[in-house]
């Protein structure tokens, strides 16, 4: 068991407060029981990042009612109605990219998942041949030139780490002065490490499935979590929905956990009589 696993807010612990919005971030940011924020970025029409994680306002990607009281694919609308939508009768709203680095404490550790550069032509959990890479590339340069140019431009002093499914984004991201990460599932466990040491990534973030396995199932033939470890990477666990869900990531020896809820870590250092 990781003695003490790093407790990461996924989506400014979505559970508790209003997911994604300036109020959840700042909440989680200084939450006692938190040593890191995550955030996800999609690009408006307009090309400026917002705070959002699904890909419609008005539905969420599984099907499930949306999140905010409007409409529409995120990427295909302008700024100005994005960051107009109201999140879950909060009082909050989508927020620009910028209004949230405003908002954090300096030395908030700041994991931000690139989700969409502004196309459906991403490719999530691809492992890309070099040409396909480069093709893919163009996409996401003005994006994460963008991210990054915020992130410069912010007075607040953050320790931010650029994650993504997309290897294309993570090749991109890596160019610049920040920690990066790959986002994987357990089917392509391997090459993401592959890919991760190629590009002088600094951890891996790994489902479930990749790590400790389906509930009562076999654990996964490769050992991700040693790999990682081998290869100098950490690795974070997502996403800890229960306490017990956090427990197996502890146990798996995973460096941090990404939970939605702040207090699911106290279950793995309670000790049985």
């Amino acid at each position: 068991m990781s003695p003490d696993p790093r407790v990461i807010a996924h989506r400014g612990f979505g559970g508790a407060f209003p997911e994604n919005t300036v109020g959840a971030a700042l909440a989680a940011a200084t939450h006692p029981r938190c040593d890191g924020v995550e955030i996800d970025l999609h690009a408006t029409a307009d090309g400026d990042p917002v705070v959002f994680h699904d890909t419609r306002l008005g539905q969420r990607n599984d099907g499930s009612p949306g999140l905010t009281d409007a409409e529409g694919v995120v990427w295909e609308l302008p700024t100005e109605t994005v960051t107009s939508a109201e999140v879950l009768d909060s009082g909050w709203t989508v927020p620009p990219f910028e209004d949230v680095l405003a908002a954090l404490p300096d030395g908030t550790s700041l994991t931000v998942e690139l989700k969409n550069p502004g196309t459906p032509n991403v490719r999530p959990g691809a492992h890309l041949t070099p040409t396909e890479l480069d093709a893919a590339r163009e996409h996401w340069v003005p994006f994460v030139e963008r991210v990054t140019d915020s992130i410069a431009e912010t007075d607040t002093d953050l320790d931010v780490r650029l994650a993504s499914f997309c290897e294309a984004a993570v090749a991109v991201a890596s160019e610049y002065d920040h920690e990066t990460a790959p986002i994987c599932v357990a089917a392509n466990a391997e090459t993401t490490l592959e890919f991760a040491v190629e590009h002088g990534c600094d951890g891996i973030h790994a489902g479930s499935d990749a790590i400790v396995g389906e509930y009562r199932g076999p654990t996964p033939a490769f050992d991700l979590v040693a790999a990682s470890h081998d290869a100098g990477l950490e690795i974070a666990g997502w996403t800890a929905e229960t306490w017990h869900d956090a427990q197996r990531f502890a146990e798996a020896g995973v460096d941090a956990i990404t939970a939605d809820y702040p207090s699911l870590l106290l279950a793995t250092s309670t000790e049985t009589a």
